[in-house]
């Protein structure tokens, strides 16, 4: 390999690996310079540096799509607020990154076909999780309340993302052994059911997580913090599917009938 020449994905996994952590440090640098250039993250000040027009419209099962040849960036106009929110930042993620010549040349010279498009999306999304939710606020967040389920729920709220979008986002900027989970009853016509995991992801100090739907035992104090409405801080446990628990500062935060909540091992 010469002395310039950047890593591709056949020199093995660790190069790989380096060149994906290049590109979504570009990509995070993208989305930070571009939010602290637009006056505001509403829809309107988060289109104002983009050349493109915004329009809603009913569009089934796809979430939105810009389209550079046209000038437009569309939305379904059938999905919640906040999804709405983030699908637009993931859009102008890729008109971000349709505009750099350097980080769309590596990304072709790197990958291709499904690969490629992939890796593009993720790009994206990180772009648009950059864009709502930015280092400074992240660090704010973290420095008041922690690297616990109320910070989870405040960097939803103060973001005005989803729960499961601040999830990562926490998750990637923690430094401390954590797992956050966002938990909820199964709901159904004869009412609640039991609380069961939605969501959830480890710092990368932290390798584990916890699967989708797996059930939380009634003597879990998440389970307390819902039922009371109040944010609850005990010793516990995380309820793996498997049923080994492992031992964890829990808290956990009830917010919109369901609990954001993080698990601290020693």
């Amino acid at each position: 390999m010469e002395a310039d020449a950047k890593p591709r994905p056949h020199d093995g996994p660790d190069a790989e690996n380096l060149l994906r952590a290049a590109l979504r440090e570009r990509m995070r640098q993208l989305a930070e310079a571009y939010g602290l250039s637009v006056p505001g993250r509403d829809a309107f000040n988060l289109m104002s540096g983009v050349p493109a027009e915004l329009r809603f419209l009913p569009m089934g099962d796809r979430d939105g799509a810009y389209d550079p040849e046209h000038g437009v960036i569309l939305i379904n106009s059938e999905m919640q607020p906040q999804r709405q929110r983030f699908t637009l930042a993931h859009e102008i993620s890729h008109a971000l990154l349709l505009a750099d010549d350097d980080l769309l040349s590596d990304l072709h010279d790197a990958f291709e076909g499904e690969q490629l498009e992939e890796e593009l999306e993720a790009l994206c999304n990180l772009g648009a999780a950059t864009l709502l939710m930015p280092g400074a606020l992240v660090r704010e967040v973290i420095e008041r309340f922690g690297e616990t389920g109320r910070a989870l729920a405040e960097l939803t709220r103060r973001a005005d993302v989803s729960a499961t979008s601040a999830l990562y986002t926490l998750a990637e900027a923690s430094e401390t052994k954590v797992l956050y989970a966002v938990c909820a009853p199964v709901r159904s016509s004869a009412g609640n059911g039991p609380i069961t995991v939605r969501a959830s992801e480890g710092s990368r100090h932290f390798r584990y997580s916890l699967t989708e739907g797996t059930p939380v035992p009634e003597d879990h104090p998440l389970v307390l913090a819902l039922a009371s409405g109040l944010e609850t801080r005990d010793q516990s446990y995380i309820p793996f599917r498997s049923g080994k628990k492992m031992k964890a500062a829990v808290v956990a935060f009830p917010q919109l009938r369901r609990v954001l909540v993080s698990f601290t091992v020693s």
